[in-house]
C-alpha cells in the first residue's frame, strides 16, 4: 500500500526539486556554501503557495500566537507572508500582510514598512531561509519601531547553523516548517549544510 504525502512532505519534496543549487555560494551572512537554496523558487510557486500559507498558519497557531499581521523584510519573507494572509480568509482569524523595506523610500511617504500594518499589531517576522538571523532582527527592529508587538519569527527553512539560536538569545521564540538536513536528505550525494 503507498500512502500519501502529507502536505509537508510534499513541500519538502518541492524545495528539494526546485530550489537546492550545487557549487560554491557566498551567503548574504557572508558564510560559505556548497549549497545553495533559493526558496523563491518554491514560495513564488503556485504550488509552493498552496502548501506553505496553511501550514504556516499551522505552526504559528501551534505556538500559541495569537497575531494580527504577517511579515518580514522583503524580498524572501514576501511571498511566504502573502500566503499566508491568503489562506487566513479561510482559516481565521484574518492575517494582514507587510514588507518590511530594507530602506526606507526617499519619495512619498517614506516608508519602511509598506502594506496595512497598524501600530499595535501583534506581529510574526517572516523568513525564507535562516542562517544568522540577520535579516529578522533587521525586520524586528523596523516592526517595533513602528509600533508593532513582536510575537514571534518563522522561518521556512532553517539552515541550522545558528541563527535559530541568536534569534532565541535576542529574546524572540522562534520556529521552522523545515530543517536543511531535510531538504538534502532528499538529494542524492548531498550532505553539507
Amino acid at each position: 500500500m503507498v500512502l500519501a504525502m502529507t502536505k509537508r512532505q510534499q513541500l519538502i519534496k518541492l524545495l528539494a526539486e526546485r530550489s537546492v543549487q550545487r557549487g560554491r555560494f557566498t551567503l548574504a551572512s557572508g558564510k560559505f556554501s556548497d549549497i545553495y537554496v533559493d526558496a523563491r523558487i518554491t514560495t513564488m510557486s503556485p504550488e509552493g503557495l498552496a502548501l506553505i500559507g496553511p501550514l504556516a498558519i499551522e505552526a504559528v497557531k501551534s505556538a500559541g500566537w495569537m497575531l494580527d499581521a504577517v511579515g518580514g523584510l522583503t524580498l524572501g519573507a514576501d511571498p511566504i507572508a502573502y500566503s499566508m494572509s491568503y489562506a487566513s480568509n479561510s482559516i481565521p482569524p484574518p492575517l494582514r500582510a507587510f514588507s518590511v523595506r530594507k530602506e526606507a523610500k526617499t519619495h512619498g511617504t517614506r516608508r519602511l514598512i509598506e502594506g496595512p500594518f497598524q501600530h499595535g499589531d501583534r506581529v510574526a517576522i517572516i523568513e525564507d531561509v535562516i542562517t544568522t538571523g540577520a535579516s529578522a532582527l533587521r525586520a524586528i527592529d523596523a516592526i517595533r519601531s513602528g509600533g508593532g508587538i513582536i510575537k514571534g519569527v518563522l522561518a521556512l527553512i532553517d539552515r541550522e547553523v545558528g541563527g535559530h539560536e541568536i534569534i532565541e538569545k535576542a529574546g524572540y521564540s522562534m520556529i521552522s516548517l523545515i530543517q536543511i538536513r531535510e531538504i538534502t536528505a532528499l538529494i542524492p550525494d548531498l550532505d553539507e549544510n
